[in-house]
């Protein structure tokens, strides 16, 4: 169930952030292509004034280095006016006039107190440009964007104000995001409540009838069991008896199992777990377990740090432990060892339970933790395995705030735990 809330939880929120996220980059695509397309327009608006100019000055293009004032009365000192006069709103707009490759005047079509040097950055451009060429900048980043014609003119825009108002969009935008994604984040969580109720109701009531109905069944077992073991036995009900036993030993098992389930995932209060010596658990799980081995022909080895201590239920931890050494022995080739390892790395407390048998299937590595899930269910109903050892064990280190995972390589099978100490 928990598995189910966060992966409706993250499916929920990426949804809500994705859109988010794209309605701010249109956003911001939307201003830079406006404010790009603004500075566009402004160049070629001014280069094809300036042009207009040069061309009705006598002397052609020659005639650039004759100033309006040779000419008074004369039409053409409108056109030198209609250049300087030009205004081109919210943004600042410039007109170098050339002669010879240097910079003859500086037409200001803007009324402005910044900082901007327009003959600067004509030199700039003269020193790194050929003639006819246009670049508009990075609009977050430059300086300036030019239009460079002819030898004649340079039209140049200051950037540095339109780059100022992007970047601060661009900000906005980012606390946008960091704000609206905390409220999005609460509203997937009410979504999430609302959408995994009846889920969560459902998964409630099947853990209520498991459990229920394994107590109840425990009673007419026990009898069952009781009066197998009373009943007289000649040779011709010698093999019906002792299939009465055979199957009410697995009966009894599967209830255990189930009943363990329930209890797990019901969850134990955190405020009832207790400082105690984990590597002392550990050891005490693994020498019980050495006979059980013996019998395999598999052998234990313990590489456990002394000392380590963890805030939890011991009886859960105990149960971990005999439950991944268990399906360690059981699951080991004959004549090999099963490796458990108990040590600290940094605040985090790392067991891990390795043997050498039959790998992990491709694919199976988490389907394992699955409740009735079995790999080979030949040899798991044969040996009374229902499946259920692995999702207790699992539910056991996720009550705890740890982690379990199983995978095989180099002909080892490892099962890692990893809880957090906080303490």
């Amino acid at each position: 169930m928990k598995e189910l809330s966060r992966k409706t939880f993250l499916t929920i929120y990426s949804i809500l952030m994705l859109f988010l996220i794209i309605s701010l980059v249109l956003l911001n695509f939307r201003s830079y292509r406006r404010d790009y397309e603004s500075v566009e327009r402004s160049l070629f608006i001014i280069e094809d004034q300036s042009r207009r100019f040069g061309q009705r000055t006598p002397g052609g293009p020659g005639g650039n280095d004759i100033k309006p004032a040779d000419f008074p009365g004369d039409d053409r000192n409108e056109d030198y006016d209609d250049i300087r006069n030009m205004m081109i709103v919210d943004m600042e707009v410039y007109t170098v006039e050339l002669k010879d490759g240097s910079i003859k005047q500086v037409i200001y079509h803007n009324n402005t107190e910044s900082d901007f040097d327009p003959e600067a950055a004509a030199t700039e451009i003269l020193a790194d440009y050929d003639s006819d060429t246009t670049k508009i900048g990075n609009l977050y980043t430059s300086d300036y964007s030019f239009n460079y014609k002819q030898d004649r003119f340079i039209v140049i825009i200051n950037d540095e104000s339109i780059a100022g108002q992007q970047r601060l969009l661009l900000l906005e935008s980012l606390g946008l995001l960091v704000g609206l994604g905390i409220i999005l984040a609460l509203l997937a969580k009410l979504i999430t409540i609302w959408v995994t109720k009846p889920a969560k109701a459902a998964f409630d009531k099947q853990r209520e009838f498991i459990a229920d109905a394994s107590h109840e069944l425990k009673t007419p077992l026990a009898v069952i069991m009781a009066s197998s073991d009373e009943m007289s036995v000649d040779e011709d009900n010698q093999k019906y008896v002792d299939n009465i036993k055979y199957e009410s030993d697995r009966m009894s098992r599967l209830i255990s199992g189930l009943l363990d389930l329930s209890k797990i995932e019901e969850g134990v209060s955190r405020d009832s777990y207790k400082e105690e010596n984990i590597s002392r658990i550990v050891e005490k799980t693994c020498l019980v377990f050495e006979g059980v081995a013996f019998e395999q022909g598999v052998e234990i080895e313990t590489e456990v740090e002394e000392g380590i201590t963890f805030k939890c239920s011991k009886e859960e931890i105990e149960k971990l432990a005999s439950t991944l050494l268990d399906n360690a022995v059981k699951h080991s080739f004959k004549e090999t060892a099963v490796k458990v390892k108990l040590y600290k790395q940094k605040n985090h407390i790392i067991m891990k339970v390795i043997n050498k048998g039959e790998p992990i299937q491709e694919g199976d590595e988490e389907r394992i933790f699955e409740r009735f899930y079995r790999a080979d269910k030949s040899r798991h109903r044969s040996d009374n395995r229902y499946g259920l050892g692995l999702a207790i064990a699992k539910g056991i280190v996720e009550g705890h705030g740890g982690t379990i995972k199983a995978y095989s390589e180099n002909e080892e099978t490892t099962f890692k735990v990893e809880f957090t100490n906080k303490v």
